[in-house]
């Protein structure tokens, strides 16, 4: 089926949001728990499945829901409809600060791959769905792991990354990159897993063990804050259970916390 021909603004800067806007009777299909806020007179239900294929019977709705389970994503997607008259909005946002992404599948042939947790919404007709990563070095040693998104489509997809995204246009060409950096590529360029120069870089250069590697003829979009390394910075900083921190920033550390009022 056809996409459902949406428009949207995007607004901010580090922590941004998408809104929608709907004409009667449209849909736009998203990740559960992403919606900021809608206009009255859109009606939203969470659904097994995407939407693209509405005569797959209930076996075709498993096999969505079993996808979805190989993703960590939840089983659900949630669609929000125009049920009133004229134009409606609404607005969907990261969990976490970074950029969003529109995609016109046009552009890409009709389909691109992402990372499993960086899809966001879409309007409905966009197929929502699984691509394993063929070469085990990548699956072992890539940011993305073996199991990544695959989307189809004729309509918009909105992807979400950390930090700053660069878009970069390949032709023929090979490119290097931090493994887990990777947010999306089109279909024919290649992924592959390589080891990061000798043993002595490897170890002390801070860059990782492994370098994921992209090449061939396409598009490839780039994330410069990955969640994983904002986490560990952040489990790397955070108190220890029954101990003390440092506070950062202070030469009074812990003592300036207690004059604050902060109990540990």
């Amino acid at each position: 089926m056809r996409s459902h021909e949406i428009d949207y603004t995007i607004h901010g800067d580090d922590m941004q949001i998408v809104s929608i806007e709907l004409d009667p009777h449209e849909t736009v299909i998203a990740e559960a728990g992403t919606m900021n806020w809608m206009d009255r007179g859109i009606q939203f239900e969470a659904k097994m499945g995407d939407g693209s294929k509405p005569d797959s019977g209930i076996f075709g709705k498993l096999l969505d829901v079993g996808k979805r389970v190989l993703t960590g994503e939840s089983i659900f997607l949630t669609h929000f409809t125009n049920v009133g008259q004229g134009k409606k909005e609404v607005s969907f946002a990261a969990p976490y600060p970074g950029t969003i992404i529109p995609i016109d599948l046009n552009s890409v042939n009709g389909e691109i791959i992402c990372q499993k947790d960086a899809f966001l919404c879409a309007a409905k007709g966009t197929e929502v769905s699984i691509a394993f990563n063929k070469k085990l070095g990548a699956g072992f040693f890539g940011g993305e792991g073996f199991i990544l998104q695959r989307l189809r489509g004729d309509g918009l997809a909105f992807l979400h990354a950390g930090g700053t995204v660069i878009e970069k246009e390949l032709n023929n060409q090979s490119l290097l990159i931090d493994t887990g950096c990777i947010v999306a590529f089109s279909q024919g360029l290649e992924y592959s897993i390589e080891r990061a120069g000798n043993l002595k870089s490897m170890f002390f250069g801070g860059e990782g063990l492994f370098l994921a590697t992209i090449q061939g003829t396409g598009k490839v979009y780039l994330q410069s804050l990955p969640f994983s390394r904002l986490a560990d910075r952040i489990i790397q900083h955070a108190p220890k259970a029954g101990g003390s921190s440092k506070g950062e920033g202070s030469i009074l550390g812990g003592l300036g916390r207690l004059i604050d009022g902060d109990n540990y």
